[in-house]
């Protein structure tokens, strides 16, 4: 009950910080130039402040250390607290990186070296790194060598950061989404009663509602990259760090976490290499675009997203109870083939990757097709 109280008072803490420097940052912003300006690509239409992410980072740091002493003893131990110190001390390079994207417009290989850096200091400054792999249908956690978990945590880390970045295009979205990612790791993390990941969920959550109230439509400030690469970043260890504790998992779950950022990555590197353009190269082919061309307003297509992201957020949770069934193997199974099946369906609708190719959805047609006519023969 205790503990409750004190995770309630963080979230408080952390968006009551956000709604007071969100304010100062866009004056910030505007001063040292941290600007983003419209083109053919954007969707806003005049200079925006960017830089909002240091208002949650700033929110959720100084929550964690207006709390920390009022944090019972025992409640986290020296793995815990270390826990802790990897994601502050990896989200500060993060940050700064960020912020400077945000002023200077950094290159892409700048960013990416940035990123590896915070994610070595993850894994190898704290020894914070997946050493535990479920293969789908055995019996149990398998541990896996360093020479593999070291690579597979730093790119995991780094992937998921770049895909909360890639889906930062719309008034809220990425914080949205973020924040509903967030909640569902929060609830897994009670479930399973890891208290440093409540905690941390908590304090970060609160950041991000507090700037969602400067940032959703019409926004005042966008979190730009110091925002989204910070939230990624987080993500990616907190996903990854909230089953280590668990004996039976499946390697499904952490992904459907986060699984509209990753699933828009995916399309989004499949449709460049379907047209033939390179991978990094920046297009109007997300899901927001995609929404945005079938007629949505900004609004609408920031929940649309919003609910699918709530979808897959459910959908996570409900794997993570049934983990430890005799058929859990067999139910993810099938959750899997459901979910792909769903997501080429939608993709094919909406156009993300070619507006002209639809191989499932005539594959089906054909399928129909056939059945009706060998009924009528």
């Amino acid at each position: 009950m205790a503990e409750g109280i004190l995770y309630g008072i963080g979230f408080a803490v952390s968006l009551c910080l956000a709604l007071v420097l969100t304010p100062f940052v866009i004056k910030l912003a505007y001063k040292i130039g941290a600007i983003d300006k419209p083109n053919h690509r954007k969707v806003h239409t005049r200079i925006m402040p960017r830089l909002g992410g240091l208002g949650i980072f700033g929110a959720f740091v100084l929550a964690y250390f207006v709390i920390k002493p009022f944090i019972p003893d025992g409640m986290l131990r020296h793995y815990d607290t270390n826990i802790i110190n990897a994601l502050l001390a990896g989200g500060s390079i993060i940050v700064v990186i960020g912020m400077l994207d945000d002023r200077f417009e950094l290159s892409a290989k700048v960013k990416l070296l940035g990123q590896i850096v915070a994610a070595c200091v993850v894994v190898l400054g704290f020894g914070v790194k997946i050493d535990l792999l479920n293969i789908p249908f055995g019996e149990s956690m398998q541990p896996i060598a360093a020479w593999i978990s070291i690579p597979l945590t730093i790119l995991w880390i780094v992937g998921v950061t770049n895909a909360i970045n890639l889906i930062d295009g719309l008034d809220g979205l990425a914080a949205g989404v973020s924040g509903i990612a967030i909640g569902t790791i929060l609830i897994m993390a009670a479930i399973m009663g890891f208290a440093p990941v409540i905690l941390l969920c908590a304090l970060l959550l609160g950041g991000v509602v507090g700037f969602l109230v400067y940032n959703f439509h019409p926004a005042k400030i966008f979190m730009g990259d110091t925002g989204s690469l910070f939230l990624g970043f987080a993500l990616a260890t907190l996903s990854m760090l909230g089953f280590k504790q668990v004996t039976m998992v499946s390697f499904v779950t952490p992904l459907l976490i986060i699984g509209v950022p990753l699933s828009d990555t995916f399309f989004a590197i499949v449709r460049r290499w379907v047209n033939k353009k390179p991978i990094f190269a920046p297009d109007k082919g997300h899901l927001h675009h995609c929404l945005r061309e079938l007629g949505f307003s900004h609004r609408r297509t920031v929940l649309i997203i919003y609910a699918i992201a709530s979808f897959f957020g459910i959908c996570a949770i409900i794997q993570s109870t049934i983990v430890q069934s005799a058929a859990a193997n067999w139910i993810t199974f099938v959750v899997i083939l459901i979910l792909v099946f769903v997501l080429q369906i939608g993709a094919e609708l909406i156009g993300i990757v070619d507006k002209s190719r639809r191989p499932l959805i005539n594959f089906l047609q054909r399928l129909i097709m056939r059945t009706e006519q060998s009924r009528t023969k």
